[in-house]
């Protein structure tokens, strides 16, 4: 019956009928506003087709809940549903909601303040969606909401007073991950029954007020405060809140001592201040803390002795205080701790034995590096052995034996002794890890010879053994180690020759072998190793040719200098060999036709016989082959010349015959989100109004090949980031589309923002990634806001190291490979590890037409970074420009100063100033000052690299494979008392 009919027939029988009436037309409201409320949404899945507007009630409609007695609306719950639009008039209608669900959405723009008008509101969920601008502050006038949680939006601005000045009944309110800034509101403490609160993952400042703000909320039971801007220190008297179950303040610039009263919380179980600027020393109320099972107070600047009172904490599971400046001894008593899976304590001064008891709990991981630990390693027990996964007691001063039951951790991954003093035997129990993958020994005073069952289970994939007394020879069985990539065996007392077995190496990247006693000719076969890529043999007693393969015709002079007699151009001395020296043919000792020598006669001349059998000479024998092979090279390089030649006036012929078309009133067709890691048939979906994730408020970058959006797509509403490809009408057809970025959809590295999915008409395609939330490392770079702290060394060397591996990944994995051709700062995102995303890879598959224009803005945003042959050609060449790219990115890094640079007078090219310093003697002088301190052995050859890669020429450029490789060996561990960096 429509509302008209129900309107008559109370008309007709009002005496009788009154009440029956009056609710009619109040269910009737409430239908009419929730189809004024669909009126203003997408719906494109068609969930709500059950909403009809001729009922009578909702109640029967699909999300709808009704009061059973009075057949009111009571809860709408529209949770990932894919709903796009605006919340708009209608809801105020539904006079009895108590629950409002919207999650998991893409509503858009603000918040509607008519939202208040609901009296009886008690649950609002607007979380996972693209909401914007600010908070309304009457929100929660109603002063019934129970369960706010708008986190997971772009709601930006301060949060207003008013929005707590009448919450006496609230009960959880989750602000994270928006653009919140400001300090908390001092009403906040209005809320007396607060018991969960998340205002993580902001811009929130200042110093929260400790006397009337949260601190007086006793009811409280979960505290996130991680990840913002907080300043200042926590006085003493503030945590009297006896319900306190989770307290995180991690990541923010929080200073002064720990608050001596912790302990006054009785029910706490996790307390995370991780990173800040703590002081002083680990309050001793802590050790109360009966239920606590997760203690993190790593990067701090804490002081005074380890808590020796830390076996009372008897639920702890986890344990971190790294990276502190703690001193004194681990106590004995922590083998107590029976639920202990992970401990580090790397970083701080910690002295005396490892206690016994520590090495029979149960662990994953045990992290006591960088520390001044004395005595042996203490027996493990089958406790340990069957759990450990990765055991870190490097830059010690441990002594003695290692356990033979080491042997016997089966889970054991990662193993690293190095810089210790154990003067001892390498035993051979090592060799019964079948899962090790890393084994690190560097610098641990080991004698003896190399046990040869050492790669019995042919898994380890980095073997370090430098810097120690091993003596005899390199054992033949070294051959079994089939997944080895970096073999480093330098600075030991090793003699005889190099095995032929180590040629079974074929995953080899990184060999050294050099301040040895190794004799002999290197054997041919190692010149077959393709992966081969960075080799070191000095000073040795080697002799005799280099592999004519491989890497061996490119190795410099540092890598084979200081042995007896190695035959290369590049080192003086003489040249050794273990086989007969050629004879010297001396024309004049032959005897002319009538059997005389020549000579026998004083004054003969040369006969015509010997005119016609010439004899040549050694050297002049060598210089014909010279000439012979750089005949066939100039060949060669003429024909690749001519091939190269065609191939770019095909492309030129390509790209003039490309125009763009502009945009502008085309029509949409409908499209999908297609995820490449579908798991149901509701992860593909129609989307009728894309425009919704391309707003303005919701814009957070753009670049020569589109604009970048922030927004929440998926069925499991991840925050992620949208491209609007801003050339995208020059990909007009959809197979040729899907199958560019189906290739890009396969690849996950750590260190490239993944591709989750895209979506496609004729005239709009969007990429939908990873969203980085810390920004570019430009922003770091060069528009560090006075507050942020600088990028350590560390941290710029990790970025490095990083982004190289991405590019190796690119370069090396895929066939054709895959090109960046546009590598810089702001291309490098940032996640909140400071572990670098290259983004932006890969368009030019999916573009795979570039108009003049496109080419040239590409150029212009990226100068100083292009590559000599890819910017005169305007288009590729291959991957070395890539390389070029990374080069003036380490140049960036390590400097902190833009490639190019313009000054009144003059153009500074950053590359070239490097190049001159570095002649001169001086490059450290360039190097960032707000580096702060640094390690020369490291920071020199990485600029040393930089310029290598960006040499003129493109074969004169490592590969990004060797780069990589190079960077790892560069990066060598700090001793035991090097300060960090």
């Amino acid at each position: 019956m429509g509302f008209l009919h129900v309107f008559i027939f109370a008309l007709i029988f009002v005496p009788s009928f009154t009440i029956n009436a009056d609710e009619s037309l109040n269910l009737n409201e409430e239908v009419l506003g929730l189809i004024v409320f669909k009126s203003s949404i997408t719906d494109p899945s068609s969930h709500l087709s059950s909403w009809n507007q001729d009922d009578q009630t909702p109640c029967s409609w699909k999300f709808i809940t009704c009061n059973p007695v009075t057949s009111r609306v009571t809860e709408l719950t529209l949770d990932g549903l894919n709903l796009s639009g605006k919340i708009g008039k209608g809801l105020e209608k539904l006079r009895n909601l108590k629950v409002l669900s919207l999650a998991n959405n893409h509503f858009t723009g603000h918040i509607n303040p008519e939202l208040s008008l609901l009296t009886n509101l008690e649950h609002l969920n607007l979380s996972r969606n693209g909401f914007s601008d600010r908070i309304p502050g009457s929100l929660t006038n109603s002063g019934t909401i129970k369960f706010l949680d708008l986190s997971q939006n772009f709601i930006s601005g301060p949060v207003p007073e008013e929005l707590f000045t009448n919450c006496l009944s609230l009960r959880s309110l989750s602000l994270s991950s928006n653009n919140l800034e400001g300090p908390i509101p001092h009403s906040l403490s209005n809320c007396t029954t607060l018991n969960h609160l998340n205002l993580s993952s902001n811009s929130f400042s200042g110093n929260p007020d400790f006397t009337s703000g949260i601190w007086t909320l006793t009811r409280i039971r979960t505290l996130d405060l991680s990840r913002n801007s907080f300043t200042g220190s926590i006085p003493n008297g503030v945590f009297a809140l006896h319900d306190l179950k989770e307290l995180s303040l991690e990541g923010n610039h929080f200073s002064g001592a720990l608050p001596s009263d912790l302990g006054l919380c009785p029910h706490l179980k996790k307390l995370d201040f991780s990173n800040n600027l703590f002081t002083e020393t680990v309050p001793e109320s802590l050790k109360t803390l009966s239920t606590l099972s997760y203690l993190n107070l790593a990067t701090n600047m804490l002081t005074g002795e380890f808590p020796q009172w830390i076996g009372s904490l008897t639920s702890l599971e986890y344990l971190d205080l790294s990276r502190n400046r703690l001193t004194g001894m681990l106590p004995e008593t922590i083998d107590v701790l029976y639920s202990l899976t992970y401990i580090s304590v790397s970083d701080n001064n910690l002295t005396g034995n490892i206690p016994d008891g520590l090495f029979k709990l149960g662990f994953d991981r045990i992290d006591l590096s960088r520390n001044e630990f004395t005595g042996s390693i203490p027996p493990g027990s089958s406790k340990l052995f069957e759990s450990l996964e990765s055991l870190d007691l490097s830059g010690n001063r441990l002594i003695g034996d290692i356990p033979a039951e080491m042997g016997l951790n089966s889970k054991l991954r990662y193993l690293n002794l190095s810089w210790n003093n154990f003067q001892t035997r390498m035993p051979p129990e090592l060799g019964y890890l079948q899962n090790l993958t890393v084994l690190d020994l560097r610098y641990g005073t080991f004698h003896g010879s190399i046990p040869g069952n050492l790669c019995d289970s042919g898994r380890i994939g980095i073997l370090q053994l430098d810097g120690n007394s091993f003596t005899g020879s390199i054992p033949n069985e070294i051959g079994n180690c089939s997944s080895l990539y970096l073999l480093s065996m330098s600075h030991n007392n090793l003699n005889g020759s190099i095995p032929r077995s180590m040629s079974q190496l074929k995953k080899l990247k990184i060999l050294k072998l050099e301040y040895n006693q190794l004799t002999g000719e290197i054997p041919p076969e190692l010149g077959e190793l393709e992966n081969l890529l960075s080799v070191n043999i000095s000073y040795n007693r080697l002799q005799g040719r280099l592999p004519s393969g491989g890497v061996f015709q490119t190795l410099g002079k540092s890598s084979l200098e200081g042995n007896l007699g190695i035959c290369s151009p590049l080192l003086q001395g003489p040249c050794k060999m273990n086989v007969p020296k050629p004879l010297y043919l001396d024309p004049f000792a032959y005897r002319n036709e009538n059997g005389r020598r020549r000579g026998d006669d004083q004054g003969d001349q040369p006969s015509k016989s010997f005119k016609h059998h010439h004899f040549l000479s050694f050297s002049v024998i060598i210089a014909i082959v010279a000439a012979v092979v750089i005949a066939i090279g100039v060949i060669v390089t003429l024909l690749l010349n001519i091939s190269a030649r065609r191939r770019l006036a095909f492309v030129d012929n390509a790209l003039e015959s490309c125009s763009s078309s502009s945009r502008s009133g085309a029509s949409l067709s409908m499209g999908k989100i297609v995820w490449f890691d579908s798991k149901s048939d509701h992860d593909n979906y129609c989307i009728v109004n894309p425009e919704a994730f391309l707003r303005k408020a919701n814009e957070i970058g753009s670049g020569v090949f589109g604009t970048l959006y922030k927004a929440y797509a998926g069925d499991d509403n991840n925050l992620l980031a949208i491209k609007n490809l801003v050339v995208s009408n020059m990909t007009p057809y959809h197979e040729d589309f899907i199958r560019e970025i189906g290739v890009l959809g396969k690849l996950r590295h750590p260190n490239l923002v993944s591709l989750k999915g895209y979506y496609w008409t004729p005239k709009l395609q969007l990429l939908v990634t990873d969203y980085v939330p810390y920004g570019s490392l430009y922003t770091k770079l060069h528009e560090r806001s006075p507050s942020c702290q600088p990028l350590s060394w560390r941290n710029r060397f990790k970025i490095l190291l990083g982004t190289a591996k991405g590019l190796a990944y690119l370069h090396h994995s895929f066939r054709p490979p895959i090109m960046h051709h546009n590598i810089k700062p702001n291309n490098i995102l940032l996640d909140e590890n400071l572990t670098p995303k290259i983004s932006d890879f890969g368009l030019t598959r999916i573009l795979s037409k570039l108009d003049k224009h496109v080419m040239n803005n590409r150029f212009q945003s990226a100068l100083g970074y292009v590559a000599p042959e890819l910017a005169c050609q305007s288009l590729r060449v291959n991957e070395k420009c890539d390389v070029y790219g990374f080069g003036v990115l380490i140049l960036e890094i390590v400097t902190g100063r833009r490639p190019i640079e313009y000054g009144e007078d003059n153009v500074l090219i950053l590359n070239e100033e490097v190049k001159i310093m570095l002649e001169e003697g001086n490059v450290l002088e360039c190097v960032d000052e707000s580096i702060g301190e640094y390690p020369e052995e490291e920071v020199l050859p990485v600029l040393k690299l930089a310029l290598v890669c960006t040499s003129q020429i493109p074969s004169s450029r490592p590969s990004m494979a060797e780069v990589v490789q190079i960077l790892q060996v560069i990066k060598t561990p700090v001793p035991p008392r090097m300060e960090s960096y």
